[in-house]
């Protein structure tokens, strides 16, 4: 991973800022900067260094991935740690700038941090500046997330052998997991998703003990982390003999995932996308029964910027990577979603690990 260039470019957008430091206190954008993937960090990001603080549980765990920054291993608070280290570094100038993650440090963090830091250091909110990075994903990034969308697309292949074989949706979610894991996951993006008959029209819906009647939809989201990275991806089952109805409402989210897709390209908003599948949903009556927005980012987090919804302005970029998932959800009978991931490319888009979407009947 290239983190030296990372930070180097956090330095830069943090001179634009008149920011002297960064107070990295976000997990992923931790791991984003310098590697390390432990549950209990800090990261200041000066002018001229970083600087990583952690304590005994991660000593060697540090010394292992971290890279780019100075690895401080301390007993007390990280907070006290970091002050103590300001100090040291007679970081106090007049109007020194300290930035922070405003969005992911608590007040009483804040109050604390006040507390502690030398005199002539200013707090300076900061918002979205390492995550605003985070949105184009680097040639590194992107074979890590090809190969966690490859890893997770083999699981459709044991949604359809555990829902032929009676098993309810718990279970059927298990051999999916278990089968992630066999094929080298490290963990999955999420609570796999696996909901039958009614349960389908729920977007969110978890996967319980219910039996999967026959004669139903049967929705499966799922993702799977590899190397920090994750996937997602959704396919919609049918268990029993195919009418002309449930055929009818999976083609047409089909069509509505494909013009999603078929939008994506760079300079297109992401609003744009958006509107495309609720134009196809909306032809055939449909729109009002598609729920929530149309895609999300994905990366170290499952859910990451930008946002595929109306009223979003962001202009497409190469290095980006969207789900692109309409959906349709009607109260009391069923529902379905189709999902790929996207990566927008320099002359359009590629769906990551492509597989055949025709409706499977079991």
């Amino acid at each position: 991973m290239r983190y030296t260039l990372r930070l180097r470019h956090l330095r830069h957008a943090l001179a634009e800022n008149q920011i002297h430091a960064l107070l990295v206190t976000n997990l992923f954008n931790i791991r984003y900067l310098c590697g390390f993937s432990g549950t209990s960090a800090a990261l200041l990001v000066t002018e001229d260094g970083a600087f990583f603080f952690s304590d005994g549980r991660y000593s060697q765990q540090a010394r292992e991935e971290v890279e780019g920054a100075r690895i401080v291993i301390g007993q007390s608070n990280l907070l006290d740690a970091v002050a103590a280290h300001l100090k040291q570094r007679a970081c106090s100038r007049h109007n020194w700038r300290l930035g922070f993650e405003a969005d992911y440090l608590t007040v009483s963090s804040r109050k604390h941090l006040v507390s502690k830091q030398p005199s002539g250091i200013r707090l300076a909110e900061t918002h979205g500046v390492v995550e605003n990075a985070r949105i184009i994903k680097d040639p590194d990034e992107i074979s890590l997330m090809r190969r966690a969308a490859k890893v997770g697309a083999g699981l459709v292949y044991e949604a359809t052998k555990a829902v032929k074989s009676g098993k309810n949706e718990v279970e059927v979610a298990a051999d999916m997991e278990y089968a992630a894991r066999k094929a080298g996951a490290d963990a999955m993006s999420f609570s796999t998703i696996v909901a039958g008959g009614s349960r389908s029209a729920r977007p969110h819906a978890r996967a319980s003990k219910t039996a999967i009647p026959s004669g139903s939809f049967v929705v499966c989201d799922f993702g799977v982390i590899l190397a920090g990275y994750c996937s997602d991806r959704t396919r919609t089952l049918f268990k029993g003999r195919l009418n002309a109805a449930a055929r009818d409402i999976y083609n047409a989210v089909l069509e509505a995932q494909l013009a999603g897709i078929e939008a994506v390209k760079p300079g297109v908003a992401a609003e744009d996308v958006d509107a495309a599948c609720r134009k196809v949903l909306q032809s055939k009556g449909l729109a009002k029964y598609f729920t929530h927005s149309t895609g999300h980012g994905v990366g170290l987090e499952i859910h990451e910027a930008p946002r595929l919804a109306a009223g979003q302005k962001l202009f497409l970029q190469p290095g980006m990577v969207v789900t692109v998932e309409p959906g349709v959800y009607i109260p009391g009978k069923w529902g379905v979603r189709i999902e790929d991931m996207v990566l927008v490319t320099a002359k359009g888009h590629e769906v990551l690990a492509p597989d055949s979407k025709e409706l499977i009947a079991l």
